[in-house]
């Protein structure tokens, strides 16, 4: 299955003369341990480079030397790199439909119905799509992280211990449960939690129990709790800027389509590995991991339920979106779509995984005009 049925137009490009190469600037903060960045994108390049016969050569980077996290999608933008991955909750007022899907995180726990459920709605519904538009960035693919848990630097088990700890969140409906439950919420950027929490300017941070390994978190929070606070999914992992979109030919976008169905594939598959192995990891230095007790798991339940009844009035007052049930109903619709879609599927087959999605979302999408003018 790895030689995928791709787009049409691709044979055509793979039986054509070799032309010049083209090189681009490619950009994910995350360090390269962590998947976006090793399978979304030093892994992601040269599958790129092998689709495309070498016709397409990206040049990676990785962590924040060429841009910091809330200024991926105006590097975008402004063409400093071609394309990026960004993290939409840096930048609420700017991409407020992102923000606004990104508010029902705290109700799903499953990434692999998650990531293409992301893409194939991001892809396909006309208001995310006029948002995309209207900041320079064309959208090619998901991503989304495994559900964040509690890592913190002394144990936080139940509602007395949570009280008063500074927690690193990321997006408002964490923070709001943070307060609630007495919690201190700090929004900071995920490159900044273990020097927060080395330094006491946190207690705890919310993020993927992988980061335990992937960002040494393990050394600097040794209680680790295993509520899941949501996953994290709003914007592209792949923006790519559309004067350099449309610049391509249609065979050219169509291996950059294939390329992010099957890294899709491998970012989910690698972060389950990768959580596991973080926890086994911590443990067996002596860290703890626990269970939320009774309350602290019975105040979830009931925010989450909170949460989805008021998830349509959120959208509307604090995003401003003047269609929100349509627009909140038709991301709901596509959670179900491949919640029904992966029954059955080995979810860590990732040619199955990829065939589903050049499938279902990509096959469906017209290289020569998608994201063009």
């Amino acid at each position: 299955m790895k030689n995928l049925i791709r787009i049409t137009a691709l044979a055509g490009l793979m039986a054509a003369p070799a032309a010049a190469e083209t090189t681009f600037i490619a950009n994910s903060f995350y360090d390269g341990a962590v998947p976006m960045s090793g399978e979304g994108y030093l892994k992601w390049a040269e599958l790129v480079k092998d689709l495309s016969g070498g016709d397409l050569a990206p040049e990676v980077y990785t962590g924040t030397v060429l841009l910091a996290p809330r200024a991926a999608l105006q590097g975008v933008r402004d063409n400093v790199v071609q394309v990026a991955h960004h993290a939409a909750i840096y930048t609420p007022s700017e991409l407020p439909v992102a923000n606004a899907v990104q508010e029902l995180g705290f109700n799903y726990s499953d990434p692999v119905p998650t990531i293409f459920a992301v893409a194939d709605f991001s892809m396909n519904n006309a208001t995310q799509l006029a948002e995309w538009k209207d900041k320079g960035v064309v959208y090619l693919g998901a991503y989304t992280t495994p559900p964040y848990v509690l890592m913190c630097s002394s144990p936080v088990r139940n509602l007395t211990e949570i009280k008063g700890k500074r927690i690193r969140t990321a997006g408002s409906a964490v923070s709001v449960w943070v307060e609630e439950v007495g919690g201190i919420p700090v929004n900071v950027p995920s490159s900044e939690m273990y020097t927060g929490l080395e330094r006491g300017t946190l207690d705890c941070a919310t993020n993927a129990a992988s980061d335990l390994v992937d960002r040494s978190l393990m050394e600097v929070a040794e209680h680790t709790t295993l509520v899941s606070t949501g996953m994290y999914w709003s914007g592209p992992q792949w923006g790519y800027n559309s004067s350099f979109w449309a610049g391509l030919s249609p065979e050219q976008r169509s291996v950059l389509m294939e390329a992010s169905a099957r890294s899709m594939a491998r970012m989910v598959i690698a972060y389950k590995e990768k959580v596991a192995n973080g926890l086994e990891t911590s443990q067996a230095a002596g860290g703890n991991v626990y269970e939320p007790e009774d309350d602290l798991a019975a105040s979830l339940v009931s925010f989450r339920e909170k949460s989805l009844s008021s998830v349509y009035d959120t959208a509307r007052d604090q995003f401003g979106l003047d269609n929100a049930e349509d627009v909140i109903d038709d991301f709901r619709s596509a959670m179900t779509k491949w919640e029904d879609l992966l029954d059955g599927v080995d979810t860590t087959d990732e040619d199955a995984l990829t065939a589903l999605a050049m499938q279902e979302i990509f096959s469906k999408i017209d290289p020569a005009t998608y994201g063009v003018d």
